[in-house]
């Protein structure tokens, strides 16, 4: 039997690197349980949970393994085998150190533990739970650590109040393994849900085919790859074309000597270096890996370990703003469209009952055959058949954020007329007296002149704040069957709480339903989107309701789908409006409760008088 690893620190490191970390949710208990089998060398990690992880979490790894001594030092505050004083704290090369988490995890839960090393003939149980530990005995296992954590937050049910829905749970859950994945594509993962495996990656050594695995096939056609070296930071991983983004950061995840982490700085460094190629709130993907000499990266600022502190910051942010510059300079950023006869959305869609729709020709890209299969066989099928090939690629013109008059007038008359027919009569807005357009600026600002003042208009903020008033009040606003369906694939978290929000997305017009392995197929939207000239729209309404938590109550999510919705229909920044659409645009803004913002809070219009725009001349 080997001696003992696990060591109390001393009080000087104790003060130190204290934290104080509390176990807030299920997701919690698996990251630091994770990052424990990670420490340990494991290469096979497997997590089931029952409930989302309210009832219980098993995780087992194949990992060194504990010594009968070390499993009972295991769960003291502040016992830990990775560091043994403050200098140590200078040069952490383990995503656990401060000795908290297992002490934590038991004041909260009911806790087995059972281990073995390779050398020992039998492992050792440990049970313990919020009052110390209750037995230590020998127990046949196999080398590596098993821990099972249940009746999560016993001992402090008041905790229970501020979990969410059990979905949004497991979408956590799902998100902490999903990141452990991509950091670590060596280590093979599987996450079983109440029976169901939702995550099982491939352990191949290669991120791409983790994110293939984890984030889908058309997540990972617009991938290009990042490689930079800089005196400060090494740099790998791959970031997205301009034409793919999302309207949250849900595709973006960094990662600093293998610790996943959350990192403003490196998120604004990677949009700068997408400089102008981005549409304002829009965010691409990216999966970044920084290695950086540990001396410079302070692990020990933030509980939970998620944020650090780099000692040279700013150089850091340049390399990786350069890095993003560079890989962006050398790859074809010209969208592309792929046709092929065999992997058509109607192909698919095979039950009697189902009309088979017609293909117009709009050029929406079919559903991946590879979902047919699953997608333990992506690695093979997707080097060889996803990948574009010439024969089948039909390149078009880069998007242009210019919109033509057509697709103005379009958007313009579509909330008119929803207006008229769905709004009771209304009084004109007082804060609107008789207003003369005078022009247009930057294709985005409509400039009016309203009782002596210059009042400049947001065209998009003013549109959204129209058609957000009048969907609200639209709880059953009408449907229309789309003539090519659109696939939605998924991300693994996406896929874990989708199922709580289709009864929304029903209600107000979608038609929303699995199709294979991550994916679902929309095959009805509401009549708000007209035509569907941007099927993206389908993903980011999506992708916002999984973003936004804990549903409670039905009218906050119909808000923020009708919030969404109206967004995406509004006329853009860069629409060239006429004359009169301008004054429809006006009229339309007259008859809003609200006409001051948009949904989002932001200004619709701002004005100056004579008098101040007299000061700024200096005519004071």
């Amino acid at each position: 039997m080997q001696g003992s690893r696990i060591h109390v620190l001393d009080e000087s490191t104790i003060n130190k690197i204290a934290a104080g970390e509390v176990i807030e949710r299920p997701a919690s208990v698996v990251k630091e349980l994770i990052d424990n089998s990670i420490d340990a060398n494991a290469t096979d990690i497997r997590v089931e949970i029952k409930g989302s992880g309210t009832k219980s979490i098993l995780v087992v790894d194949n990992g060194s393994g504990m010594s009968h001594q070390d499993a009972s030092l295991a769960f003291t505050k502040h016992a830990t085998s990775k560091i043994s004083s403050i200098e140590d704290l200078d040069r952490v090369l383990t995503l656990g150190f401060r000795g908290e988490a297992l002490a934590s995890i038991a004041s909260v839960c009911r806790v087995e533990l059972t281990t073995r090393q390779e050398n020992d003939i039998s492992g050792t149980r440990v049970v313990v739970d919020s009052s110390g530990i209750k037995s230590i005995s020998p127990a046949g296992s196999a080398v590596g650590t098993s821990i099972v954590v249940n009746d999560l937050f016993y001992s402090t049910p008041a905790r229970k109040k501020y979990l969410k829905s059990l979905r949004t749970e497991l979408a956590n859950i799902t998100d902490v393994v999903t990141r452990h994945a991509v950091a670590h594509p060596g280590i093979s993962f599987t996450l079983v849900s109440d029976g169901k495996v939702i995550i099982r990656s491939p352990s191949s050594g290669e991120l791409f085919d983790s994110i293939v695995h984890l984030y889908g096939a058309d997540v990972a056609r617009s991938l290009v790859p990042v490689e930079f070296r800089s005196e400060f930071v090494s740099i790998s991983g791959y970031i997205s074309k301009p034409e793919l983004t999302r309207s949250g950061t849900d595709l973006q995840a960094f990662f600093i000597n293998g610790r996943s982490i959350y990192s403003r700085v490196i998120a604004n460094a990677v949009r700068l270096g997408y400089y102008t190629l981005l549409p304002k709130g829009r965010y691409p993907a990216a999966f970044l890996k920084l290695e950086i000499d540990p001396f410079h990266v302070d692990v020990n600022v933030h509980p939970t370990k998620r944020e650090v502190r780099l000692s040279h910051e700013k150089e850091i942010e340049s390399a990786i703003t350069t890095a993003v510059e560079q890989a962006l300079s050398t790859a074809d950023l010209i969208p592309e469209l792929r046709i092929t006869k065999e992997s058509t959305v109607q192909s698919r869609i095979h039950e009697p009952e189902a009309r088979p729709p017609e293909n117009d020709g709009s050029g929406t890209a079919p559903a991946d055959p590879l979902f047919r299969e699953g997608r333990q066989d992506y690695q093979e099928k997707y080097r060889q058949e996803s990948l574009p090939q010439q024969p089948s690629v039909v390149r078009e013109e880069s998007q242009s954020y210019r919109y033509p008059m057509k697709d103005t007038e379009k958007r313009l008359m579509r909330s008119e007329r929803l207006q008229v027919k769905h709004a009771p009569p209304v009084k004109k807005n007082e804060a609107f007296p008789d207003v003369k357009v005078l022009g247009q600026f930057a294709d985005l600002y409509i400039l009016t002149e309203s009782e002596g003042k210059l009042v400049l208009v947001d065209q998009h903020a003013a549109h959204e704040r129209i058609m957000y008033e009048q969907v609200l009040k639209m709880r059953d606003m009408g449907w229309q069957e789309l003539i090519t369906p659109v696939t939605l694939e998924l991300s693994t978290k996406e896929m874990a709480i989708i199922e709580d929000y289709v009864p929304f997305l029903e209600q107000i017009g979608f038609s929303i339903s699995e199709f294979g392995p991550g994916a679902y197929v929309v095959t009805t939207v509401p009549s708000i989107f007209g035509r569907l000239e941007e099927p993206g729209i389908v993903h980011d309404i999506i992708s916002d309701l999984v973003s936004g938590g804990r549903i409670r109550e039905d009218t906050e999510v119909y808000d923020r789908l009708c919030s969404t919705m109206a967004c995406r229909a509004a006329i853009k920044a860069g629409a060239v409006c006429t004359p009169e659409q301008m004054q429809g645009l006006l009229r339309q803004l007259m008859l809003c409760e609200n006409p001051y913002t948009c949904p989002h809070g932001r200004p619709t219009m701002v004005s100056f008088t004579k008098e101040e725009l007299g000061k700024m001349f200096g005519r004071t």
